[in-house]
């Protein structure tokens, strides 16, 4: 797997991976950016609830749950000391639908975050990890 990541200008560089999709990268003012993208330790995080995200759909679909949305909710703390990697991470997820079994969508969130989704797994290692859910009714 390959991805190409080119400078830009400024503190600006263009990642495009294998398959033909590309996100600009930015930072903030303050370091000599332009703020024109999200940071490379934001996407890390957008990663994450995409990945993740993908897992939960998947599976409640093929329990045959009426999902209207799913939205994911991310919050992380940063070490305060270089490298300011992450070191705590809580997913929470708002599953809207109808009618839908709470089981079903606590064994989906589980099971991606324990199992299926490689972001959630590969940041395990190094990161305390953490999840949730609320199932809404939808209108």
């Amino acid at each position: 797997m390959a991805t190409v990541v080119k400078w830009q200008k400024n503190m600006a560089f263009e990642a495009t991976t294998e398959s033909g999709h590309s996100v600009l990268m930015d930072a903030s003012p303050d370091v000599g950016g332009e703020d024109r993208g999200p940071r490379p330790m934001e996407m890390v995080l957008m990663g994450l609830g995409g990945c993740t995200g993908i897992d939960v759909v998947l599976m409640l679909q093929k329990s045959k749950q009426t999902i209207k949305d799913c939205q994911i909710e991310i919050s992380a703390e940063r070490s305060d000391s270089i490298p300011k990697v992450y070191s705590k991470i809580h997913v929470h997820f708002k599953v809207i639908g109808v009618a839908l079994n709470e089981k079903k969508v606590k064994r989906a969130v589980d099971l991606s975050a324990e199992k299926y989704c490689s972001v959630s797994r590969m940041l395990e290692s190094t990161v305390v990890m953490s999840h949730d859910y609320e199932i809404i009714e939808a209108d």
